[in-house]
């Protein structure tokens, strides 16, 4: 891994924390709409990074969901839970930015808003396992 590669993957998971701080704001002030939007993207910029750090790259954001389940929850290193809750949010911010009269529920958003920083949480444990990999195999 190039230590351009290495960058672009602290500043996805850097972005990713950025998204839920401000997912955080925006749910304590009652934009639930908005918030659903950058729950999504907390945990789509912190998969993205763990692609990139496997290695793998993709364009659009229904190839960043597929790559997910096919490289990460089939294999184990994310429970099928994780999965469907990024699920959730990909439709989820479908609607909150397309769809006219989208509304959501607070406490299912509170909720969400939970199961994010666990998701992300554990996605960056991952990449940060692979980015240590070859440090330690140099040794």
């Amino acid at each position: 891994m190039t230590g351009e590669e290495r960058a672009v993957i602290e500043h996805r998971l850097a972005r990713a924390r950025e998204a839920l701080e401000e997912a955080q704001l925006l749910v304590n002030a009652g934009h639930l709409n908005t918030c659903v939007s950058r729950l999504y993207y907390a945990c789509y910029y912190a998969v993205s990074a763990l692609l990139l750090a496997n290695g793998i790259s993709a364009s659009k954001h229904s190839q960043v969901r597929a790559l997910l389940h096919q490289q990460f929850v089939k294999r184990g290193d994310l429970s099928h839970d994780k999965g469907r809750h990024f699920d959730r949010l990909f439709d989820s911010r479908q609607k909150s930015d397309y769809a006219d009269f989208a509304a959501f529920n607070a406490d299912d958003v509170a909720a969400w808003t939970v199961e994010t920083r666990a998701f992300v949480a554990d996605v960056h444990a991952l990449v940060q396992r692979l980015l240590q990999e070859p440090s330690e195999s140099s040794s």
